[in-house]
């Protein structure tokens, strides 16, 4: 029987996805087999297993972080929301139901024996699971067929750390509250309490955890001080869509309203002299270096918006000026002339125009593909990035095929000779279903090579993303270990 510890938080976005994953790694370091798991998360950001299966990218991020391979089993729920009101259901990397809020809410007891499940697998082959939780424990008109946080524990029977977020605010009321909220079989898992995000001098803080002690007999097992780590987050937390940073190359990237997978351009966000700006309507594509349309886990509503608020205008004018366009699974959909779902896969309309900057038509199934793929670039860019016969890696999410009419060619031959997205005559415009092509750094070197040298910048090697991330994942545990009580959490473990 493996160990195994959860961390839950007094509410989203305080840290728990980073802190599992620095566990993770510093456990690993340790010299512990250790795995992560969380049962269910909500996310447009997911990723294909070497099984082909969909997972969550927080634990992607938590299995890279522990050194092993991610597996399915380790979120075995992902919600992908469609609407204000309902989402995509994926059960053990498939596709379950599509499902409004509360018809989830009456599956729960049916998916905690997956979860269990699930559970039990991993435990079969690690020595340490390190659990995440989800939004908060408090959520008391929740807590009934609760499967990811107290509900969970308690099924498992695991000790459970509480993570506040000092950054926001209050974080002694929301320890004591979170606390006081719960029942008394689960105030007694509770093992301690870590703060996160704290700026300044951690001996200011220490009187009121002296006096929280007296009214909370917990023990704060650390301070981790306020830290921004390149490395993956997820849809629901992320600040990258607000925050500037500033380059000499401008990457503009349309944020969809579903937008999905931003993750594809972590890789493009590491490079130094390469600034990403997220566009909406308001935004202007002056200084556009290159041009992205996303993922988009509702293509068709995502194209509408495109339409109704003037950025496809703004799109033909970047196409006009000969800027480069690439367009990601759903931004390769949205690219093309027509996109047709007669099964009603995402909405009541049977057919649609695209941009029509391919001459592609995109039907809409049921069945979703996934899968990795490694594949060779077909095509050179107008720009003069010299992309031919550079290797690419990256894997497929998508539920639809698409058709390749007169005047494109395909972009990509996949290693199992099938062919993958479209260039048009001009070579300006490139759609591709592959996800994560910017972390071949190869490809990607290719592809800003011509920038630089159009705007006079100095030529940069080709970064490793995969080295960088590896050091990010160094560079947290080793904050993190430097701030906790790690052998307080190893005893909590046994």
């Amino acid at each position: 029987m493996s160990k195994k510890i959860m961390f839950q938080g007094t509410g989203s976005t305080v840290g728990k996805s980073l802190i599992t994953a620095a566990l993770c790694r510093i456990l690993n370091d340790d010299g512990y087999k250790v795995a992560p798991f969380k049962s269910q998360n909500m996310s447009l950001n997911s990723f294909v297993t070497q099984d082909g299966k969909e997972m969550g990218r927080a634990q992607v991020v938590q299995a890279e972080a522990a050194r092993i391979e991610p597996m399915v089993e380790m979120n075995p729920v992902l919600l992908k929301p469609t609407s204000d009101m309902g989402s995509q259901v994926i059960l053990n990397g498939k596709v379950y139901n599509q499902l409004k809020a509360s018809e989830y809410y009456n599956n729960k007891s049916k998916l905690m024996k997956e979860v269990i499940y699930a559970f039990n697998q991993l435990e079969k082959a690690y020595e340490i699971i390190v659990i995440e939780g989800a939004g908060s424990p408090a959520e008391i008109n929740l807590r009934k067929n609760d499967i990811v946080n107290m509900g969970l524990a308690e099924a498992i029977d695991t000790p459970v750390i509480l993570i506040g977020d000092i950054d926001k605010g209050g974080v002694f009321a929301s320890i004591y509250g979170t606390y006081m909220l719960l029942e008394p079989s689960e105030q007694k898992r509770i093992k301690g309490y870590i703060i996160n995000k704290f700026r300044g001098d951690v001996s200011l803080l220490q009187p009121g955890i002296e006096m929280l002690y007296e009214k909370l007999p917990l023990p704060c097992l650390g301070v981790i001080p306020y830290s921004d780590f390149q490395i993956d987050d997820e849809d629901s937390v992320t600040t990258r869509l607000k925050d500037k940073k500033e380059g000499d190359i401008k990457v503009g990237v349309i944020h969809l309203p579903y937008m999905s997978n931003f993750t594809d351009f972590t890789a493009l966000e590491l490079e130094k002299d390469v600034a990403i700006v997220y566009i909406s309507h308001k935004d202007t594509l002056d200084g556009i270096d290159l041009l992205i349309i996303p993922g988009s886990k509702s293509t068709i509503q995502d194209r509408l918006y495109l339409k109704n608020s003037g950025l496809d205008e703004k799109i033909y004018e970047c196409y006009k000026r000969n800027i480069p366009i690439i367009g990601i699974c759903g931004g390769f959909q949205i690219l093309g002339h027509t996109i047709k779902d007669p099964l009603s896969v995402e909405t009541t309309h049977k057919a649609i125009q695209g941009l029509g900057l391919l001459n592609v038509e995109t039907i809409l199934e049921a069945e979703k593909h996934t899968v990795r793929q490694k594949g060779t670039f077909r095509v050179n860019f107008a720009n003069g990035a010299q992309t031919k016969g550079v290797n690419i890696w990256g894997y497929e999410i998508h539920m639809g095929k698409t058709k390749l009419t007169e005047d494109v060619k395909p972009l990509i031959t996949l290693d199992n000779n099938i062919l993958d997205g479209a260039v048009n005559k001009e070579k300006t415009v490139f759609g591709t279903y592959l996800h994560g092509i910017f972390d071949s750094h190869n490809f990607r070197a290719a592809l800003l090579e011509p920038i630089r040298k159009q705007k006079g910048l100095e030529h940069s090697k080709a970064l490793s993303y995969e080295k960088a991330k590896d050091k990010a994942y160094d560079d947290l545990a080793r904050v993190v270990r430097a701030s906790i009580d790690i052998e307080a959490i190893k005893a909590i473990l046994g």
